[in-house]
């Protein structure tokens, strides 16, 4: 398969670098939506963007929403390991990927008045998030540099 052979089997390795540029355009878009009291990192995926967020827009207050998903591959159902009682009035909530929307859906039952920012949204759950700046199509595998050896760059 070369590199312009999109099959439902495509994945897109993202470096570090990838991560930190594209993060840093999501705080670009929030920027002017705060001032928020918070941030929330929905864990684990969103733990790195939220950390880079936080900085980058001046906040100090951060939190975590724990959520596991049974089958990461086609996102069944999901777990809330650590939720927040919060109504999400001035947070904002930032996750790597939204992908099929269960869990920003989930999120948004917990706190209703969030904002969802997500870095990278697939078309079955963009609907779901707030604000969002890359796009990718459904059928493509994001493999995170959190998710890779630095040794050999394979997927863990």
């Amino acid at each position: 398969m070369n590199h312009h052979d999109y099959t439902a089997a495509k994945s897109l390795p993202l470096s570090w670098e990838d991560i930190h540029r594209d993060t840093h355009r999501l705080a670009d878009k929030i920027s002017g939506l705060g001032p928020f009291k918070g941030i929330v990192a929905v864990a684990r995926g969103g733990l790195v963007p939220a950390c880079i967020m936080a900085r980058i827009l001046n906040l100090r207050l951060v939190e975590t929403i724990c959520i596991a998903s049974y089958d990461d591959r086609t996102q069944g159902a999901v777990s809330v390991l650590k939720g927040l009682s919060e109504d999400g009035e001035g947070w904002l909530v930032v996750d790597d990927l939204v992908d099929s929307g269960v869990t920003a859906r989930e999120i948004k039952k917990m706190m209703p008045k969030c904002h969802y920012a997500t870095v990278y949204a697939k078309p079955q759950g963009r609907p779901d998030a707030d604000t969002v700046v890359v796009d990718v199509g459904q059928d493509v595998w994001l493999v995170f540099p959190w998710d890779v050896d630095p040794a050999d760059r394979r997927p863990a």
